[in-house]
């Protein structure tokens, strides 16, 4: 057992509440970031999804880290390491309550994670066939499997991992 898995339809609001985040992490960030991207499911349109915006923040190198870590930290995020997936640094976060809840990475600009969020994302945003399966598969695994994030996820993986054998990523 674990996290209760919530998946919804899509929402037009997602956009503008990646929006939000977005201008807040710019404010702190400034010229450290290239450019910060809206990743993960809320970010195609007609996708169904867990409600949370994921977010990859792009910098040069991981010389910059360490810059990133302080701006970031006061602007009340916290440096959690990459959990475990070379090239995404991840960050929690307290004092957002007037954002919606989102996950926060940083990734260098050379990252394969990013390559493949990126090149997963825009295949769905291009493919709306693919949106449709998917949203069906996760809305399958959500009813499931909704008090196990775990199973949910690996109910989802293998459409995941057939996009990602297409692309060659």
């Amino acid at each position: 057992m674990g996290k209760t898995v919530i998946v919804e339809p899509y929402n037009e609001a997602w956009t503008s509440d990646f929006q939000a985040i977005r201008d807040e992490l710019a404010d702190a960030l400034g010229s450290l970031a290239l450019r910060i991207e809206h990743v993960g499911s809320t970010s195609v349109k007609g996708l169904s999804a867990k409600p949370i915006i994921d977010i990859d923040v792009v910098i040069g190198d991981l010389s910059l880290l360490g810059d990133v870590i302080k701006a970031l930290g006061k602007a009340g995020y916290h440096h959690e390491g990459d959990l475990g997936i070379k090239g995404r640094e991840a960050f929690k976060y307290e004092g957002k309550e007037h954002l919606r809840k989102h996950h926060l990475y940083v990734c260098a600009e050379d990252s394969a994670e990013l390559k493949r969020h990126i090149t997963f994302r825009d295949y769905l945003r291009s493919h709306p066939e693919a949106v449709m399966e998917y949203s069906r598969i996760k809305e399958e695994g959500a009813a499931l499997f909704h008090d196990d994030m775990g199973k949910y996820i690996e109910y989802k993986s293998p459409f995941i991992e057939k996009i990602y054998g297409e692309l060659g990523i």
